[in-house]
């Protein structure tokens, strides 16, 4: 018997289906149908991440002490390359400030990405033993993500405060500025997740990626200084780029004196997170019945 022949709906089974609204197990829901059943597990998503977050580190001899330490050993070095052999810091008020945010926020959107890009193979066994939305795997990945940035303020804020800066009501508008980028976050880690779940190799390749990002985001320099004298569409192209977008944000909050900015930045912001969030959901969604196949 044919493949064809197999899989053929007898007339009387599909009138049957159609009346009970029946659809065929596996099935992509639609989309209204897909977010309900995701509010749904809100409580459980929230718990995985929690619990997966607290055993990434339960292998290390500091545990939990990385999410300080990490990004704490990157703001030595980049503060050595950068701000003393390179000096980056130029026309930079409170360079140490400025250089933790920078590096703190960037490290958000990486990890993410990372965390989304290795969501769906990293969780092979539970997406073929039960049935659930598989965009709980990158929604998990990013709350893991944002947990270890809220984490690190621990160590963020307090820098900040000892170089010199002084806490002010600006400080208020880290918490939008931290959700609208967490928003932007989510969308990538969505289009991440169904990338890498295609293409394993995805997240071997993603560091070198993150770090060319990384470098053009102006998390080390004064996007203006290092456009200046040169065509006004890279000095639009570097200020556009949500890397930047999202660190001058948190840099405006915490700064008595940030580098100077276009006004429309939290207009960016938005549009990116907007963008970020829709595209890469559906995308994801899209590809829902292939996630998980033996």
């Amino acid at each position: 018997m044919s493949a064809a022949r197999e899989h053929e709906v007898r007339p009387e089974v599909a009138e049957l289906v159609a009346k009970y609204g029946m659809r065929r197990a596996g099935a992509r829901p639609p989309i209204v149908t897909y977010t309900r059943e995701l509010w749904q597990r809100r409580h459980f998503i929230t718990t995985f991440s929690t619990a997966n977050n607290a055993v990434g580190y339960s292998d290390s001899i500091l545990g939990q002490a990385w999410q300080l330490l990490t990004p704490l050993l990157n703001v030595a070095v980049y503060y050595l390359i950068f701000g003393l052999l390179l000096k980056t810091s130029r026309k930079i008020d409170n360079f140490i400030a400025f250089l933790v945010i920078g590096i703190f926020i960037f490290t958000f959107i990486q990890t993410a990405m990372l965390g989304g890009a290795r969501a769906i193979n990293a969780n092979l066994a539970l997406t073929r033993v039960l049935h659930f939305p598989r965009a709980v795997l990158p929604i998990s990945s990013t709350l893991i993500a944002l947990q270890r940035l809220l984490f690190s303020m621990v160590i963020m804020l307090p820098i900040v405060l000892l170089s010199g800066e002084p806490l002010r009501w600006s400080w208020l508008l880290l918490i939008p500025a931290i959700a609208l980028q967490s928003v932007f976050c989510l969308g990538l880690a969505f289009i991440m997740a169904r990338i890498g779940a295609k293409i394993p190799d995805t997240s071997q390749v993603l560091p070198f990626v993150l770090r060319t990002w990384l470098y053009v985001s102006g998390v080390f320099f004064a996007i203006q200084t290092v456009a200046n004298g040169r065509p006004h569409w890279v000095k639009q192209t570097l200020e556009a780029n949500p890397g930047a977008v999202y660190m001058q944000l948190v840099r405006e909050a915490l700064l008595t004196k940030p580098p100077s900015h276009p006004p429309y930045q939290w207009t960016l912001a938005v549009f990116w997170a907007i963008v970020s969030l829709v595209v890469g959901y559906i995308y994801f969604w899209k590809a829902e019945e292939q996630y998980g196949r033996v």
